[in-house]
C-alpha cells in the first residue's frame, strides 16, 4: 500500500460560533473536500461523533452536544488543517462555513453529525447584488467584482488577462460569482482561443483561460498497472492509480455533430441596419491553437450544421451615438462553443493516494498500462496529459485518497505526443 494513502492527521479542526470555539479534531471520523472547474466555491462534508459534554449551553449553563448546546444553526466557521505525507489541506485563514446539519444516527450515549460545508463567499454571493455598470477589459471587470463586492484579497485572485473588452451591467438578481460565470464564454485571452473557467480552490479564486490551463506543466505523473512495489516506504506507490480508471465519456460522433463542435452556422442580427450576417464556423479551417492531443477525425471533417442566433449589441450601454459592436460575438461565440465541447471529448475518473498539493485546473500525466501479449516486466505504457476537472480529497481514520475527474480533447491510445 502507498504510504500517502494511510490515515492523515487532523491537526486543527475547530468550529467557531461568534467567538465560542470547540475542537473537533478528536471527534471527526471523515472529511470530504471538493473543488471543480464548474464551481465558483469550494465545498466539503465532515462527519463527527459527539458523546455529549462537548460544550456548555450558554442558555442553561449545562453541558451538552455541539449540535444542541452551541447550537448549530448555520454559518458557523470551521477552521481546517489536515496533514498528509504529500502536503496539507489548509483552510484555517479562510475557514469554511456550515450550511446546515444532519444527524444520520443517534443513540442514547452518542450521535453522529454530518456537516455540509462551503466557502464563506457562497453566502456573500447571495447577499450582495451587483447592479453597477462595468467597462473595459473583461479580466479587469472580474478583478473589480471580486475585490469590491466580495472583498477578496489580491493574493487570492488569479486572473488571466483578456484581449477583449465588454461593457455590461451586472444583473442584480444574480450575485457577484454568478455574474462572473456569465462572462467565461465571452472572454478571449491575449493569445489563444476563447473560453475561460471561473472556480475556487483552497488557494483562492481563478479566472483562467482554457489555453493557459492545458499549457501548464504537469503537477504529477500517475501510473496504472497491476503491480505495486512491496516496500511501503517507496514513494513510487504514492503515484499509483489505485483503482481501474472509469471512462465516463469518450468520443460520441452524433452528440458532437448536434452540439456544433466542429461546424456551425452563426446568424447575427444587426438592429441598426436590420440586416443578418451569416458566418460559417468550420473547425477544419479555424483550428484550435492548443490542445492536449490530436483532435478526432470526425471533428476535423464534420459538415453537420447547428445554427446559433445572436443579436449584436450596438450602442445599448453607450450614452452617445455609437456604431461599434460591444464585444463582437463573431469573435468568440462559435469558437468558444467548440472549445468547451472538444475539451470534454474524454472524461475519466481515477483514484490515487491522497495528494493535497493537487488543485482543480492542474494538469497531470497518466501512464496507462498497454494491453498486449508482451512480457509484463517490460510492458509499455501510454502517456497522456489530462486536465483536472473535479477533485475530491477523502480523509478517514484509516485511509486518505484523492478522487479526480480528468478530461482531455485528444483521442485514441497512442496519439498524444505532448
Amino acid at each position: 500500500m502507498a504510504s500517502a494513502a494511510l490515515a492523515s492527521k487532523y491537526s486543527h479542526l475547530v468550529i467557531d460560533k461568534n467567538g465560542k470555539r470547540v475542537r473537533l479534531d478528536g471527534k471527526t471520523v471523515s472529511f470530504f473536500y471538493h473543488e471543480s472547474l464548474y464551481s465558483p466555491i469550494i465545498t466539503a462534508n465532515m462527519v463527527y461523533i459527539d458523546t455529549g459534554g462537548s460544550t456548555t449551553d450558554n442558555r442553561t449553563d449545562k453541558p451538552g452536544t455541539i449540535r444542541e448546546a452551541l447550537p448549530l444553526t448555520g454559518k458557523e466557521k470551521i477552521e481546517v488543517i489536515i496533514e498528509t505525507k504529500r502536503g496539507n489541506l489548509l483552510l484555517k485563514t479562510n475557514p469554511l462555513v456550515v450550511n446546515g446539519n444532519h444527524t444520520p444516527s443517534q443513540e442514547s450515549n452518542r450521535e453522529a453529525v454530518s456537516l455540509p460545508l462551503m466557502s464563506s463567499y457562497a453566502y456573500l454571493n447571495t447577499e450582495t447584488p451587483v447592479s453597477r455598470k462595468f467597462t473595459g477589459r473583461i479580466s479587469d471587470s472580474v478583478t473589480k467584482i471580486l475585490k469590491e463586492y466580495l472583498k477578496v484579497p489580491e493574493n487570492r485572485i488569479k486572473v488571466d488577462p483578456t484581449s477583449n473588452s465588454y461593457n455590461f451591467t451586472g444583473l442584480p438578481q444574480k450575485g457577484p460569482l454568478d455574474n462572473i460565470i456569465s462572462l467565461c464564454k465571452k472572454s478571449i485571452p491575449v493569445s489563444g482561443d476563447p473560453g475561460y473557467f471561473f472556480y475556487e480552490t483552497q488557494d483562492g479564486f481563478n479566472y483562467r483561460s482554457i489555453d493557459s490551463l492545458i499549457s501548464q506543466e504537469p503537477k504529477a505523473t500517475y501510473t496504472y498497472s497491476n503491480i505495486l512495489k512491496s516496500n511501503l516506504d517507496n514513494d513510487d506507490n504514492d503515484f499509483k492509480i489505485v483503482e481501474t480508471p472509469i471512462t465516463i465519456k469518450d468520443q460520441n460522433v452524433l452528440d458532437d455533430s448536434k452540439g456544433g463542435s466542429s461546424y456551425s452556422l452563426n446568424i447575427f442580427f444587426d438592429p441598426r441596419t436590420f440586416k443578418y450576417d451569416e458566418v460559417i464556423f468550420d473547425l477544419k479551417e479555424n483550428k484550435i491553437k492548443k490542445s492536449l492531443g490530436e483532435l478526432p477525425p470526425h471533428l476535423r471533417n464534420s459538415k453537420s450544421v447547428r445554427k446559433f442566433f445572436h443579436i449584436l449589441d450596438i450602442g445599448s450601454l453607450d450614452p452617445n451615438i455609437s456604431i461599434n459592436v460591444n464585444n463582437d460575438p463573431r469573435e468568440w461565440q462559435a469558437k468558444s462553443c467548440a472549445r468547451y465541447n472538444t475539451l470534454h471529448s474524454q472524461v475519466v475518473q481515477i483514484q490515487v493516494p491522497c495528494n493535497p498539493e493537487l488543485r482543480a485546473g492542474d494538469t497531470i500525466i497518466c501512464n496507462i498500462e498497454r494491453i498486449s501479449q508482451d512480457d509484463k516486466v517490460s510492458k509499455a505504457f501510454d502517456k497522456r496529459k489530462y486536465l483536472i476537472l473535479n477533485l475530491c480529497h477523502y480523509f478517514s481514520s484509516k485511509r486518505s485518497y484523492t478522487s479526480l475527474t480528468i478530461i482531455r480533447d485528444g483521442y485514441g491510445i497512442y496519439t498524444n505526443k505532448k
